[in-house]
């Protein structure tokens, strides 16, 4: 039996966080936002939350993508 130590409770993740974690799992926020109507800002919060990513790996993986859409070359209204 894994007894916690005394004075240290572990409370059930809340249906709001599960939900909105299995919705950035699946779907990009934008999506989420295009298809919804209204999404009540609590919600939207814990999605937004959810929908970057938790490990040091994968936030340096994230921050180093390059899409090539900028060009340093290029001057100002996109002429080089």
């Amino acid at each position: 039996l894994g007894l916690l130590p005394l004075g240290k409770t572990q409370s059930p993740e809340s249906l709001l966080d599960i939900a909105a974690r299995k919705v950035a799992e699946k779907w990009p926020f934008q999506r989420v936002e295009e298809r919804f109507e209204r999404i009540p800002e609590p919600v939207q919060r814990r999605i937004v939350y959810w929908s970057f990513p938790r490990s040091e790996r994968e936030i340096c993986m994230y921050s180093s993508f390059n899409t090539g859409a900028e060009d340093p070359a290029a001057g100002p209204g996109g002429a080089a």
